[in-house]
């Protein structure tokens, strides 16, 4: 009971040597997360690959209990240059695990010459003038499994670094607005450095929102070290450079902004939370939240409508730019993954243990339902991310998702809330996406990974609800949560 509890109650600090315990552990934390950015091994080896991340998740909650001790004013300077050291390591080399920030230079590359991103293919030969080396390989740089062949004339084979090459972007509009900043600002031959550069300066961005956020709360700044020493950010985030970290700056800033009484800062923060659904569709999950305790029609609307008007004021320049679906591949993406098939992959795994094929995704969506509503009507609307929060990890839950960035946002939505057990979903996320395609077990393995996840939540909400029992009759204090999980 105890070591579950240690994350969650600070303990007494001894100003002495916990500074520099935590300053140890993250040096051990960002040297083992330099080796397993540069250590590769995705397609080689990626047991061993996995092996060396739950290293680095093991000495980032050595870390965590750490600085528990640390006394309050140094966590916020103490966070601050962790948050630099461990971004820092998602520099030290390409992207290792995933090939996705390699369609966004693309996408920005075609949208600096006046071509609409969602028209055509990588592969179109329209597009061929815009080919170069680093993201068109031919002859034998085009041996490799990341390395889909193209159409070509010759007996040279022609390659490209871009998945699914053969099918239009998926990403909305202010993901592909940024990618176009980016193509802009770049110099020539820098490669896939500057999405990966964009990247960590949008994490530390998000570090900055949180710790302003619990200050301006008066809540423990030490919440926000759940996002910015997290070995999934650097890994994530800035080395595979997802711009679902565009998403959760702007998610993380809209709720902060959600959670004043002010009408024009929730209007605002309404704004900010479209803006983050039109960057990657996924923040659209914490909506629910933004709307915690709302009872009436107009307060609601106050968030709804300006999200809604700025995803679609968003839409509207590629809508006339564009000659065809502004949803790109979208439809296929949803196809491809599983989500309308119960039966394929490892979707909804957790269900089908229990229920028919069949009943998986309508269920899912009935449990989403009554989860978001009972957030609505009895969320507090001064924390609307402890709302957003469960609504988001419980979809994850049932949803399963074999992608690990995905869980991104969830883990900025645990640093603003505290409850720390839910980052057992983002590790999960991780062990199904590296193990899953060389252990050939993935829907076991997802049950396994998430099962175990669920199953923390689960156990740290008795702990909690024990604990409240035990002290009902102490005073409410800023760090207690509405939810019993």
């Amino acid at each position: 009971m105890k070591a579950l509890t240690a994350l969650t109650t600070p303990t007494s600090p001894t100003p002495r040597t916990a500074p520099v315990t935590t300053a140890l552990a993250l040096a051990a934390l960002t040297t083992l997360l330099a080796r397993t950015i540069l250590y590769g091994g995705y397609s080689s080896d990626p047991v061993g690959l996995f092996w060396w991340y739950a290293a680095c998740w093991v000495l980032f909650t050595v870390a965590l209990l750490a600085l528990r001790r640390v006394p309050a004013r140094r966590v916020a300077w103490l966070i601050a240059a962790g948050a630099v050291a461990v971004t820092l390591t998602g520099l030290m080399g390409p992207p290792r695990t995933s090939t996705d920030s390699y369609r966004y230079a693309w996408d920005g590359r075609v949208q600096s010459a006046g071509v609409s991103p969602y028209d055509h293919t990588p592969q179109d030969p329209a597009l061929a003038r815009l080919r170069d080396p680093w993201l068109f390989p031919t002859g034998a740089a085009c041996k490799g499994p990341d390395r889909p062949a193209i159409p070509h004339t010759g007996s040279e084979p022609h390659c490209t670094r871009i998945n699914r090459p053969a099918v239009p972007t998926i990403y909305p509009p202010v993901a592909e607005v940024y990618f176009l900043a980016v193509d802009r600002l770049s110099p020539a031959d820098s490669r896939h450095k500057p999405l990966q550069i964009g990247a960590a300066l949008i994490s530390l961005g998000v570090t900055g929102a949180l710790l302003l956020i619990l200050r301006r709360r008066g809540d423990d700044l030490r919440k926000a070290a759940y996002w910015a020493w997290c070995p999934a950010v650097p890994v994530e985030a800035v080395n595979n450079a997802h711009v679902d970290v565009l998403g959760v700056l702007l998610t993380v800033a809209g709720l902060g902004l959600v959670a004043s009484r002010a009408p024009a800062r929730r209007a605002a923060g309404g704004v900010l939370i479209g803006a983050a659904v039109a960057a990657k569709l996924m923040p659209a999950v914490v909506l629910p939240g933004a709307l915690s305790g709302v009872r009436r029609v107009r307060d609601a609307a106050a968030v709804l409508l300006p999200a809604a008007a700025f995803v679609v004021v968003a839409y509207l320049p590629y809508v006339l730019l564009s000659h065809g679906s502004v949803f790109g591949y979208l439809g296929g993406y949803v196809e491809e993954e599983g989500y309308d098939d119960a039966s394929a992959g490892s979707r909804y795994s957790l269900l089908r243990l229990v229920l028919p094929d069949t009943w998986a995704f309508p269920v899912l969506l009935v449990i989403v339902a009554a989860v978001s509503l009972y957030v609505m009507w009895r969320g507090d609307p001064r924390r609307p991310w402890s709302g957003a929060l469960l609504v988001t990890g419980w979809t994850f839950v049932l949803l399963t998702p074999g992608y690990s960035w995905y869980a991104l946002l969830l883990i900025a939505l645990v640093a603003l809330d505290g409850r720390w057990e839910w980052l057992g979903i983002p590790l999960a996320g991780a062990a199904v996406y590296v193990l899953a395609p060389t252990l050939h077990f993935q829907p076991s393995l997802s049950n396994i990974a998430y099962g175990a996840a669920a199953a923390l939540v689960l156990l740290m909400a008795w702990v909690r609800r024990r604990a409240r029992v035990r002290g009902a009759g102490a005073p409410a204090t800023a760090s207690q949560h509405p939810y019993p999980v």
